[in-house]
């Protein structure tokens, strides 16, 4: 059985003339375990929202998502949560961290929605991805590059079975980009995590073998989607 499958899955929003707009329109789709598949789709094309969905942030107006033989589109929202936290991590373009907090507080946080903070844990993971002597730092003391390198610490805290990585290079320059994509596949294998990015860097998406066109996936022309 595959780690994620998706079916018949729709999400429309409503657009200022009171109309509904459907963004994402997904017939059938699916990951397997330990897997690492990259999807291709410009700015604008949707697939920012298909990951949303798969991560239970949005709900779907029609169709199924199952991840780990569970059903995330079944769940109310304080349960998508509690899925979300034990089996998928999610690296974002913008990073997310939390500026307030340090590297360390920011992966402990992290884990604080699963299993509970481990910090010898998160200590091994800032380590493995080369950030073993800025455990003190908050982000706006780290480089760009320095905190994707936290961002994919937080990812892992909770060992999920399923990483979302949306174009997650995005803000990087070229050094760094190619430095934290071939970490982020490292990591994953190396958890024995599967991994579902999005990006329309043609250099990025040059690395995967596995890679599919968003646009072959769901059925909503490309000129006509909003996210």
């Amino acid at each position: 059985m595959p780690l994620l499958t998706v079916s018949r899955l729709k999400k429309s929003f409503a657009t200022p003339d009171g109309s509904n707009h459907t963004v994402v329109n997904v017939d059938q789709f699916s990951v397997d375990e330990r897997q690492q598949l990259a999807l291709e789709g410009e700015s604008g094309s949707g697939k920012t929202t298909f990951l949303n969905l798969i991560a239970g942030i949005l709900k779907p107006d029609a169709g199924q998502i199952v991840i780990a033989g569970k059903e995330m589109s079944a769940l109310k929202e304080a349960g998508r949560d509690r899925l979300r936290a034990t089996t998928i991590g999610y690296i974002f373009q913008t990073f997310n961290l939390l500026q307030g907090y340090t590297c360390l507080e920011n992966v402990l946080l992290g884990m604080s929605f699963g299993a509970g903070a481990d910090r010898a844990f998160a200590e091994e993971l800032l380590k493995r991805v080369g950030l073993g002597n800025r455990l003190s730092h908050r982000p706006r003391q780290l480089s760009t590059g320095q905190q994707q390198r936290v961002a994919v610490a937080r990812a892992l805290a909770n060992k999920p079975k399923l990483v979302l990585a949306d174009e997650p290079t995005g803000n990087l320059d070229h050094k760094n980009a190619c430095e934290s994509l071939a970490l982020i596949r490292e990591t994953c294998r190396e958890s024995g995590a599967a991994l579902l990015l999005v990006s329309h860097d043609r250099e990025v998406l040059a690395q995967f073998e596995n890679v599919k066109r968003f646009a072959d996936i769901s059925r909503v022309a490309h000129e006509e989607a909003l996210v």
